[in-house]
């Protein structure tokens, strides 16, 4: 198996080490021929708005959506901004995923916080039902689940902050940023 993660700016380095350190080949991802061959892709937290841009002066923009027809992809952060179908602003997406989802939800840096998650769905990759230590920087919100999309972890007040559709997943938070390595794992089922 072969994981690209989207390495146009962002914490792309982060997803790479976790790959790595569970045995996943992997690839950074900044033009569209480096697609090919992988089995997945990871879009992590940065900048939407910048990824939107970046993409579509490479030309990524197109074959990242017929990738994302065929193969999983997960966004992290801003990158599940990225895959989203709405953000209630004007910015290059993908529009793969049928969630809503509200930029900077959670305010500015200084307002990040660190949760315990109750992730069902982890239950496939590890059997304890452990909580999931949830990193929020600058984090998104999903307002809303439409179509085939579904909910996978919501804060205790009821906020959405983890959704799937298929093989596409979202999080608001940075698995990427923590020693748990059950979102990945996780990831890598939805690809086999």
């Amino acid at each position: 198996m072969k994981i690209g993660v989207l390495a146009l700016q962002g914490d792309f380095l982060e997803h790479l080490d976790v790959l790595r350190r569970i045995g996943v080949e992997t690839a950074e991802v900044r033009l569209p021929e480096q697609l090919h061959g992988l089995d997945g892709l990871i879009i992590p937290g940065g900048e939407s708005t910048t990824f939107g841009n970046l993409a579509q002066h490479y030309g990524l923009m197109e074959p990242l959506r017929q990738f994302g027809q065929e193969h999983a992809i997960w966004g992290t952060c801003a990158g599940a901004i990225f895959l989203s179908k709405d953000v209630r602003r004007s910015q290059p997406l993908l529009g793969l995923m049928d969630i809503v989802v509200e930029r900077n939800a959670f305010g500015r840096q200084v307002a990040s916080f660190e949760t315990d998650l109750d992730v069902p769905a982890l239950r496939q990759v590890d059997p304890s039902g452990a909580p999931f230590p949830a990193i929020f920087i600058r984090a998104p919100l999903i307002e809303a689940v439409q179509g085939e999309a579904q909910v996978l972890a919501q804060l205790d007040d009821g906020r959405i902050v983890a959704a799937q559709q298929g093989r596409l997943l979202a999080t608001s938070f940075h698995p990427e940023l923590t020693s748990d390595d059950r979102f990945h794992r996780y990831f890598l089922r939805l690809i086999a």
